[in-house]
Formats: structure tokens, C-alpha cells, sequence
């Protein structure tokens, strides 16, 4: 039986491309804040609360139970029902408390306010940390409105 061998720089790059084969399998990189942020409102916006539930912090879990968090997720629903599903990134950034703990901040707006000078509402969610990759706190804020002069 007859041996064949590939030439060392065919073997280098046959081993060089399975590694990048194996970087680029989906679901192998860790999602973004802004991913899992999107992921956790659209399973609010659809009523999904025990998906939704699953992407909150451990700390949040266990200051809001899932009958408590139902009720705290059910006005972004109820927006969702009334501006449609469809929202997007308005902004992002970071807030400092009073005990000066920096929490990183994501709102979106719905597509239907778009045509809008500003939103009506924000549907606003904040992580622990720039690393954290599960929700600490999730809300609407109503959109500053100045008076028209």
C-alpha cells in the first residue's frame, strides 16, 4: 500500500482553515449586551416571559420572581401591542448612581415612532457591567418632551 503525503504547507493550511472553521460555527461566540438586550425584548414584545425571564441576572432573578417579573414586563408589552413589535437601537451609553456604580444602558425606540421628533417611550434595558452579558434592570421611559414654543 502506497503512502501519499501532502506537502507541509498544504497541511499547515488545511489545519489553519478547520481552526477557522471552528471559530466561525455560530453560536460559539458570546453575544453582545445589544444582542441579548434585542433577544430579551422581542420575547417580552411577544409575550415569551419565561424566554425573557432566563436572560435576567442571577441577582435580578432573585429579587423579582417570575410571577413578579410578568407584572413588571407587562407594560413593554402592552406598548408593544400598541406601537407595533418592530424597535430599534435609539441609544446607548452608561449611568452613574448615587453610590457611583456605572451600569451600561441600552433604549430603543419603535419603528412607529420614527417619523416622530422624539419617541414616546424608550424601552430601556441596563447591565451590571460592560462584561455582563445577562440584564440587571429593564423598563420604559417615557422620552423627554420639552414645550413647544
Amino acid at each position: 500500500m502506497t503512502k501519499f503525503h501532502l506537502p507541509v504547507s498544504w497541511r499547515r493550511t488545511g489545519l489553519l482553515l478547520a481552526v477557522l472553521l471552528l471559530l466561525a460555527v455560530p453560536g460559539s461566540a458570546r453575544p453582545s449586551q445589544v444582542q441579548v438586550a434585542r433577544q430579551f425584548l422581542l420575547a417580552v414584545l411577544r409575550g415569551d416571559y419565561t424566554a425573557a425571564y432566563q436572560l435576567l441576572a442571577p441577582e435580578a432573578q432573585a429579587t423579582l420572581k417570575a410571577d413578579g417579573f410578568r407584572a413588571a414586563a407587562r407594560p413593554l408589552y402592552e406598548q408593544g401591542q400598541r406601537r407595533g413589535t418592530p424597535f430599534d437601537l435609539y441609544k446607548l451609553g452608561y449611568r452613574i448612581d448615587e453610590a457611583n456604580t456605572v451600569r451600561n444602558f441600552y433604549s430603543f425606540m419603535f419603528k412607529s415612532d420614527t417619523l416622530a421628533a422624539r419617541p414616546v417611550v424608550q424601552l430601556d434595558v441596563t447591565f451590571r457591567d460592560s462584561t455582563a452579558t445577562r440584564i440587571l434592570t429593564f423598563g420604559l421611559i417615557p422620552a423627554p418632551q420639552t414645550p413647544r414654543k
